[in-house]
């Protein structure tokens, strides 16, 4: 039977996307009849199943792939313990139905996270264990939105998300970040690649890579699906600088300033394949290529993050010996850290917080205010010597009285 979030993508003429879950759902789970459904005549959209109405939303964010991965995995969570534990619908869930959900997101079962399981197909693992407060968040977040679209749509007659208490929305961003590598960690890093076998061709192509694409993510704070994107032709230069044009989240254009150190190091990893020390203005080669230097294949975003976890577990390996604390750090990195840390070290350097916004592509200059470690620096030391006591003067022997 044809998937009919595939035959209503067709009648649309839709972008295509990846099917929302790879199983067919009996008539009575679909949502043809679920008790939420909006009955009235308002109906903005001709979807008339759950996984045909998912299907819609997600097309809604075609063009950002990121962004759509992980909606995508969201709703797949949902739709199948829906179904599997609840034995309902989407369209039928409750605000209870949702309550349960986010306990499960806290602590799901054991067969949700068997490590039998695989990736891929109808018996998929979906979780690799319980989600944090801020992984729940963030969940709840996302199909609240897809909930608020779908009763816009005049698909749902309500969305049950829409009663959760206002508490449980996300914190003002007022603490600092504090998933980023500090100045030490950092050169750890650096260090530690140098030290990487290089004998035998193999070796040598993964260290000139990984050399390549550590920098890149930190003098670029470029996130994992940008850098996969990105290609030779987005450098250019202008007045005599390199920048980077990076296309980010939800198709958002900018440009980063790229400087003569990265361009060197670019140059370096460029030659060693045999291309031209600069790009060219009309070159589509990956900025990061696969490990052979295939200059028509880009690398996945998870790619990009696996070679980033590589780096950072080899330099936990050497450090480990001396500073745990540390190495325990660098196990927990992932390419997001790398972005951080280019931040709150363009904040510790003095840079113009404006330009850091801009370097991010925040919206918010308050978001970009969360890197300023060395103003709390600054801060802790002046008050813990404000507050600190005078060393107590000597008192002469027999001074004081009996």
């Amino acid at each position: 039977m044809r998937d009919p979030a595939e035959k209503s993508r067709q009648s649309m003429n839709l972008p295509a996307t990846e099917p929302v879950v790879p199983l067919m759902l009996p008539a009575a789970l679909d949502g043809h009849d679920g008790t939420n459904r909006a009955r009235g005549a308002n109906r903005q959209i001709t979807a008339d199943t759950d996984l045909e109405a998912v299907r819609l939303w997600l097309a809604e964010y075609a063009s950002s792939p990121h962004t759509l991965r992980s909606y995508r995995k969201e709703v797949v969570r949902l739709l199948v313990w829906a179904t599997r534990t609840l034995g309902k619908p989407l369209s039928s869930l409750t605000r209870e139905d949702f309550l349960i959900y986010e306990q499960f997101l806290a602590a799901p079962s054991a067969n949700w996270v068997d490590p039998v399981l695989p990736r891929r197909g109808g018996t998929r693992r979906l979780f690799d264990g319980p989600l944090s407060e801020r992984s729940r968040r963030q969940a709840l977040g996302i199909l609240c939105g897809l909930l608020n679209y779908l009763v816009a749509a005049g698909y749902l007659a309500g969305n049950p998300l829409a009663l959760r208490r206002s508490s449980s929305a996300m914190p003002a961003r007022t603490r600092r970040i504090e998933r980023y590598l500090d100045h030490a960690l950092w050169q750890v890093v650096l260090e530690s690649m140098e030290t990487w076998p290089q004998a035998s061709a193999r070796e040598r192509q993964h260290y000139e890579r990984s050399r390549w694409l550590i920098r890149l993510l930190y003098h670029t704070a470029l996130r994992a699906s940008e850098a996969a994107n990105a290609q030779a032709a987005d450098f250019f230069q202008r007045r005599g600088r390199w920048w980077l044009h990076v296309i980010g989240k939800g198709g958002a254009e900018g440009e980063v300033p790229v400087s003569d150190t990265l361009m060197a190091d670019f140059a370096r990893y460029r030659a060693f394949h045999d291309l031209a020390p600069m790009p060219l203005p009309a070159e589509s080669t990956p900025a990061v290529m696969s490990i052979a230097g295939d200059a028509k294949r880009h690398l996945t975003p998870t790619a990009i993050y696996l070679i980033a976890k590589e780096v950072f577990r080899r330099a936990a390996d050497t450090l480990e010996p001396t500073d745990p604390i540390g190495a325990a750090t660098l196990r927990r990195a992932s390419t997001h850290w790398l972005r951080h840390s280019a931040a709150s070290h363009q904040a510790d350097a003095g840079t113009d917080i404006r330009f850091i916004q801009k370097n991010l592509r925040h919206a918010s200059i308050e978001t970009t205010g969360i890197y300023l470690h060395a103003e709390d620096d600054r801060r802790h030391a002046q008050t813990t010597q404000a507050g600190s006591e005078p060393e107590a003067a000597a008192v002469p022997a027999g001074s004081l009285p009996a």
